[in-house]
């Protein structure tokens, strides 16, 4: 493999990596949020209790958040130094506000949050979940403005220096909103509340399957449960949004997304399929003009396909078609397995289903697949450009490292990783294990909920 595929592969192992773990911390700071509000407002002992808990959980996920994502900034020195050097006034300044922003106020606050229980009084300590909640969410405002730029870029200029053209910003606020980082953001927020809402829902389905920390895992399940279904009706509101703005500033995106060849023919929504290249056709199943309709009101409206892109600007067809599939069937399937949960609550069955509870249990691997999903579809989409219509993926190597270093660098980087993920889920499953600190006698609710009793 050459110098370029090894860089990809390098960064897009590590980016999948590191994107295992701010979902979670964004949203189970707004899920920390709601339970310690409720515990001030109801003073409750154990939703006080089901909050340590689940700060814990937080402060794992943090770690190895941070952990990982220090590595991707060291690679854009290493292995494209003259994507930074070209783009590193905007692309820099997005990051830097996201360190001044975000981590020093979620890291700040984090001391507070894990540690000040006791030691400080309970507003106090619901203002530092507050801030540490809020963090989580600015270090994804500032990530996803760097890369909504790569993908709108705006807001900016190419002046000459001595080292070569380089890009400035001429309007900071132009480059912060740009065409889709608004839009973006809100799917991505969205996401990583479906994320930590699957989370919670499965760790307190595994509680109630086991008969352990009854209550706490009831009122876990019913927390975690509502935020899903409020977040995954949110995700097809956004992900329309979404979608829109890809059809009007990346058509051959869009193009790939769903096979679409023909410009003079309105666009169909394909269900599942086969992309045929050859023959400039989709095997599988489409409706025809639905995509059309959906993108312009207008079912007879021609959309704008590959066969009007020249073949070196196109993406890869397959693999961008495949992935968004597999995200638009993950978030049809969360949306199914949330609301199944709100009807079997609303007939008082949720907590005594045991193959729904099962469910919920497997259902937690959904969120992450479709975000990695969606995640290689807006990145393999934006190819060949790394930042669309403006610089080449292939001119931001740096020329100094060669595909030897890079293949020993992502050979080493795979190892530890592998190491890192194994000590993440043993310490998750060892702090599932230990539970929630119980300050009420859970063998009185085991009486009145014995696991062998629930429904089939």
């Amino acid at each position: 493999m050459n110098t370029e595929t090894l860089a990809r592969l390098q960064f897009a192992l590590t980016v999948s990596f590191h994107y295992l773990f701010p979902p979670l911390s964004i949203g189970l700071g707004i899920t920390l949020v709601i339970m310690e509000a409720i515990w001030l407002k109801t003073k409750d002992q154990d939703y006080k209790n089901m909050a340590r808990f689940w700060v814990r959980i937080f402060s794992l996920i943090f770690g190895l958040g941070v952990a990982t994502g220090i590595v991707m900034e060291f690679e854009f020195g290493t292995n494209w130094a003259a994507y930074s050097r070209y783009v590193g006034d905007i692309f820099g300044s997005a990051l830097a506000a996201e360190g001044v922003f975000a981590f020093f106020l979620e890291s700040g606050f984090l001391a507070l949050l894990v540690f000040g229980w006791d030691r400080i009084s309970p507003k106090l300590h619901f203002f530092s979940t507050c801030m540490v909640a809020l963090g989580s969410t600015f270090s994804a405002v500032w990530i996803v403005v760097a890369n909504s730029w790569m993908q709108t870029p705006a807001g900016y200029q190419i002046v000459q220096t001595p080292m070569g053209p380089r890009a400035h910003i001429t309007d900071f606020w132009q480059m912060v909103f740009n065409p889709s980082s608004v839009d973006r953001l809100l799917h991505v927020v969205d996401s990583a509340y479906i994320t930590a809402a699957f989370l919670v829902t499965s760790v307190s389905a595994y509680y109630l399957l086991k008969g352990r920390h009854i209550k706490v895992a009831q009122m876990s399940m019913k927390i975690g449960l509502g935020l899903a279904m409020i977040a995954t009706l949110l995700q097809f509101v956004t992900g329309d949004q979404s979608v829109r703005y890809v059809a009007k500033y990346q058509p051959a995106k869009m193009a790939a997304m769903e096979g679409h060849f023909h410009s003079s023919r309105p666009l169909g929504l394909t269900l599942f399929g086969w992309v045929d290249p050859a023959n400039q056709t989709v095997h599988g199943l489409t409706v025809p003009r639905v995509g059309s309709y959906l993108l312009t009101w207008n079912p007879t409206n021609p959309v704008e396909g590959l066969n009007s892109i020249p073949k070196n600007d196109q993406p890869m067809i397959q693999p961008v078609f495949q992935l968004y599939h597999l995200m638009v069937l993950c978030g049809i399937a969360l949306f199914a397995v949330a609301f199944w949960g709100g009807f079997l609550w609303i007939r008082g069955a949720l907590f005594q289903s045991k193959w729904f509870l099962k469910v919920l249990i497997y259902s937690v691997a959904l969120p992450q697949i479709a975000t990695q999903a969606g995640w290689f579809t807006a990145e393999l989409g934006r190819q060949p450009w790394i930042v669309y219509g403006m610089m080449r993926t292939s001119a931001a190597l740096s020329k100094a490292v060669k595909a030897g270093e890079i293949l020993s660098s992502l050979i080493l980087f795979t190892v530890i990783y592998l190491l890192l993920g194994a000590l993440f889920f043993y310490l998750l499953n060892k702090r599932i294990q230990t539970g929630p600190e119980d300050v009420s006698n859970d063998s009185d609710l085991a009486t009145t909920f014995n696991p062998t009793q629930v429904s089939a």
